[in-house]
C-alpha cells in the first residue's frame, strides 16, 4: 500500500515543527486562516456560525478550532462542515501526528461520527495514539479506517487497547501500516478480548511466520470475527500452518483472504485439516500462495467433506492441471458441497479439463469454474474483501 507523502514518521519534535510549516503554507495557499489566528470563541465567525448551528455542533467546532490553535495545524473545513453527517472521510488529507492530536480532542465530544476515515495521513504512533483515546471513549464510532498511515508497534499496542475498552467497534482496517511480529502480540490479543468486533483488514503489512503463529490461536479462540482479510503479508512455513490450525478451530469467521503469502503445500495441507471440521468458513481466497499440485490434492481432502464454502479463489498457484484435477473432483464427490465459485484464473488447463468440468456441472449445477481460457460467469457479487486481491497484479 502507498506509504504517506511526508516518508517514515521522524521524531516528534522535528515532525511537529515541519507541520507548522507546512500548515502556515497551506493557509496561505489555500486562503484560509493560519493557525495563529483561530478565531477565538467570541468572534464575529462564531456568532455567525451560531445562527445556522445548534449549540452543541457550534461547541464541539469551537472545541476543533482552539485544538487546531494550540497544536499549530489547520482545520479541516471537512470537519467544520461535518453537522450530524454520521461518516467523516478525511482520507490523503496530510493531518500528521498533530493534526491527528487536534482532532483527537473534538472526537472525543461529537456523539454523531459513525465511520471515521483516515486512510493516508502520516499519522505515526504519535497520531494514532493521540485517536486511541477518543476511540476508546466513543460510543458513535463502530467504523474506522486507519490505514496505510505508518503507525507501526506503538500505534497498533495503542488502537488495540483502545479497542479492547470499547465494544461499540464493529470494523478495522489497518492495513499498510508496517506491522510486523511484535505488533501481532497485541493484534492475539485483540481477537482474544473483542467479541464485537466483526470485519478486520490487516492485508499489506509484514506479519510473518512468528505473526501467525500468535495470530492462529487467537483465531482459534476468537467469538465475533466474522471477516479477516489478512493478504499480501508474509505468513509462511510454521506459521501459516499454525494459523491455519487456528481456523479449524473457529466457528464464527465467514470471510477470509490470506491471498498473496506463502502458505505453500504444508499450509494448504493444514488448510485443508480445517475444512474437514469448520461447518462456518463461505468465502476463501488462498490466490498466490506458492501452492503446488501436491498442496492443491491435500486441500482437496478437506473439499471432500466441507459443506459451508461458498466461494473458493486459488489462482495463481503453480497447481497445473494435476492440482485443478485433484480439487475438481474432490468437490464432485461431495454431495454435500456448498460451493458456488471455484476459481484457477492463470492457471493453464486442457480440453480433457474442461470436459470434466462439464460433466461436474451436470452433478452440481450451481458451480461456476473460472480458468485462464474461461472467463467469470459467476453473477453474485463478491464481498469487499475479495475485490482488491481478484484485480491486483502487484503490490502498492
Amino acid at each position: 500500500m502507498s506509504a504517506s507523502a511526508g516518508g517514515p514518521c521522524q521524531r516528534s519534535g522535528e515532525r511537529g515543527e515541519q507541520l507548522e510549516e507546512e500548515a502556515a503554507a497551506a493557509g496561505r495557499l489555500a486562503g484560509a486562516p493560519e493557525a495563529e489566528e483561530c478565531p477565538d470563541v467570541d468572534s464575529d465567525s462564531d456568532r455567525e456560525m451560531e445562527g445556522i448551528q445548534g449549540p452543541g455542533e457550534l461547541l464541539k467546532d469551537t472545541l476543533y478550532l482552539r485544538s487546531c490553535q494550540a497544536h499549530s495545524v489547520v482545520p479541516a473545513s471537512r470537519f467544520l462542515h461535518l453537522g450530524s453527517t454520521p461518516e467523516l472521510n478525511l482520507r490523503h488529507r496530510g493531518l500528521g501526528p498533530q493534526g491527528a492530536q487536534a482532532l483527537a480532542s473534538a472526537l472525543t465530544s461529537n456523539p454523531y461520527v459513525k465511520r471515521l476515515d483516515l486512510r493516508d495521513n502520516g499519522l505515526c504512533g504519535a497520531g494514532v495514539e493521540a485517536l486511541a483515546g477518543a476511540l476508546s471513549k466513543s460510543s458513535s464510532i463502530y467504523d474506522v479506517d486507519l490505514s496505510d498511515n505508518q503507525m507501526g508497534v506503538v500505534g497498533a499496542q495503542a488502537v488495540c487497547a483502545a479497542l479492547m475498552v470499547n465494544p461499540t467497534m464493529q470494523k478495522v482496517q489497518l492495513a499498510g501500516n508496517g506491522l510486523e511480529e511484535h505488533a501481532a502480540q497485541y493484534l492475539a490479543e485483540l481477537l482474544l478480548a473483542h467479541t464485537g468486533l466483526k470485519s478486520l483488514d490487516l492485508s499489506y503489512n509484514q506479519l510473518n511466520d512468528q505473526a501467525g503463529e500468535m495470530l492462529g490461536p487467537a483465531l482459534a479462540e476468537n467469538t465475533g470475527l466474522t471477516e479477516l482479510n489478512i493478504s499480501w503479508n508474509h505468513l509462511r512455513g510454521p506459521g501459516a500452518v499454525a494459523f491455519a490450525r487456528g481456523l479449524e478451530a473457529n466457528i464464527f469467521l465467514r470471510v477470509l483472504d490470506i491471498s498473496y503469502n506463502g502458505f505453500g503445500d504444508p499450509g494448504a495441507s493444514a488448510v485443508g485439516e480445517a475444512l474437514k471440521t469448520n461447518n462456518v468458513l463461505e468465502e476463501l481466497n488462498m490466490s498466490n500462495n506458492r501452492i503446488s499440485a501436491v498442496g492443491a490434492l491435500s486441500l482437496g481432502l478437506g473439499l471432500r467433506v466441507n459443506q459451508t464454502l461458498r466461494i473458493l479463489v486459488i489462482s495463481r498457484n503453480p497447481i497445473r492441471g494435476e492440482g485443478c484435477f485433484g480439487v475438481l473432483k474432490s468437490i464432485r464427490d461431495n454431495p454435500m458441497s456448498a460451493l458456488e465459485l471455484l476459481d484457477f484464473s492463470d492457471i493453464q488447463v486442457d480440453r480433457e479439463f474442461d470436459d470434466f468440468t462439464s460433466s461436474v456441472k451436470e452433478v452440481l449445477p450451481a458451480l461456476h469454474v473460472k480458468t485462464a481460457a474461461h472467463g467469470l460467469e459467476y453473477k453474485k457479487e463478491l464481498p469487499p474483501v475479495f475485490a482488491l486481491s481478484l484485480s491486483a497484479s502487484a503490490p502498492k
